[in-house]
């Protein structure tokens, strides 16, 4: 690991630690204060991945998907008011869907990377981050996925209501993920202010 690379090893692990605190409050009725940290990955991805190439960028994912499995060993461990703050069907949707969403973000940036500028951080991301919206949200709620961990009790999430509180009716996780891939969507316009800041000092 070149000790150019640690910046970006920090930036990522506190992402996804704050994230993981800031998921548990509440913001409105369809997110969470941890929806408007966690795209800053994405983020950080893209930087690196312009700046020091997709190695590093790959590097820099790792490092985020291991502080995000210790903040899901950790959040098991910790009882709250309903049980476990991260039960284990959360833990692996966390898991699954992070890294498969980085990579992907990678691939394509790295694809992408001789066109314009904006080109390659803005459809890797958008494509990544609703990769792992998807994934995210069925794996931990859909009542079709309920065998990846039986004994997890997500019926709060399969009730039927209306989408976002004005569609036709649908189960809450739903609502939640669309709100959520939202955030991420408008995130990833704004970022491109910070990515072309900071990288066209390096590039």
């Amino acid at each position: 690991m070149q000790r150019t690379h640690i910046p970006g090893i920090i930036a990522m692990a506190a992402i996804v630690v704050a994230s993981n605190i800031l998921v548990q409050f509440l913001f409105g009725q369809w997110l969470t204060w941890g929806a408007f940290t966690y795209p800053l990955a994405f983020l950080v991805t893209d930087i690196m991945n312009r700046v020091y190439g997709a190695a590093a960028a790959r590097k820099v994912v790792l490092a985020g998907f291991v502080a995000g499995v210790v903040c899901s060993l950790i959040g098991t461990q910790i009882m709250g008011e309903f049980g476990p703050l991260v039960t284990v069907r959360i833990a692996i949707a966390s898991g699954v869907a992070f890294l498969t969403a980085q990579l992907i973000d990678v691939a394509i940036f790295s694809a992408l990377r001789t066109g314009a500028w904006w080109r390659a951080p803005l459809a890797s991301t958008l494509v990544s981050s609703s990769v792992d919206t998807i994934l995210f949200f069925s794996i931990a709620f859909a009542s079709s996925l309920a065998f990846i961990h039986p004994a997890t009790d997500v019926s709060w999430a399969a009730e039927m209501l209306p989408l976002l509180g004005v569609g036709p009716v649908a189960p809450l996780w739903v609502s939640l993920a669309i709100a959520d891939w939202s955030v991420k969507l408008l995130l990833a316009l704004v970022a491109l202010i910070p990515f072309r800041a900071i990288t066209r000092r390096f590039v």
